[in-house]
């Protein structure tokens, strides 16, 4: 099951997995809003069993934290932390499984216009890790993948070409990511191949912010 496969990186992931011949489950936020206990128990609605697990739903960064409301905080709490918490907890996960969540790159940056969002992945990342120690007996591997600035028909409104300009200089690819450079990396997380990888934090960003753009780094 993907979460938040109706487009985006979502939708790239679900692609990604049916193209290994994995039969996929996508939820949506117009089929289960993640925001509230309810669209959690109705998005694993006639799920018996699962293999594989992706929290990709995310609600969109709110802040600064003069902007920010109690209202817009706990929306992004409900959907970025509470909900992919409770689907680990109440999905019917095979032993032998795997658990891939989708944080940001945001967990490492001082971005002050995504100080509440940064939150709820650093919280995400931390329960990947402590569930991975607690699943590892049943074979049940937890990992993350941290997206850097990816560009999708969802988003891509944002990415003037000022921005894009700037984070290409910030990539040690110099370049934007791409819905599908994010897949294929959640694709070996939930593969066999990553049966030895849990608890981990995979940076997907082409290298962003690994060298000072200052000193002219090529």
């Amino acid at each position: 099951m993907v979460t938040g496969a109706s487009r985006g990186i979502g939708a790239a992931i679900a692609r990604r997995l049916e193209r290994d011949g994995i039969r996929t489950i996508r939820r949506s936020s117009e089929q289960a809003d993640l925001s509230t206990m309810e669209g959690v128990d109705k998005a694993l609605e006639g799920i018996d069993s699962l293999d594989i697990l992706v929290n990709n739903a995310a609600a969109a960064p709110g802040g600064p934290i003069e902007t920010d409301t109690p209202e817009s905080f706990d929306h992004l709490m409900a959907v970025n932390v509470r909900a992919p918490y409770f689907l680990i907890q109440r999905a019917p996960i095979n032993d032998g499984g795997r658990i891939v969540n989708v944080s940001s790159a945001a967990t490492r940056m001082a971005n002050p216009a995504q100080t509440s969002f940064a939150m709820t992945k650093g919280a995400l990342e931390t329960m990947s890790r402590t569930l991975a120690h607690q699943l590892g007996p049943r074979g049940i591997t937890v990992n993350v993948v941290a997206p850097g600035a990816t560009k999708t028909e969802a988003n891509e409104n944002i990415f003037t070409p000022e921005l894009e300009v700037a984070i290409e200089t910030l990539t040690a690819q110099k370049r934007l990511g791409t819905a599908d450079d994010i897949a294929d990396v959640v694709a070996f997380l939930a593969s066999d191949d990553a049966r030895w990888v849990t608890g981990q934090v995979l940076d997907a960003s082409g290298g962003l912010f690994l060298g000072p753009p200052a000193l002219g780094v090529q």
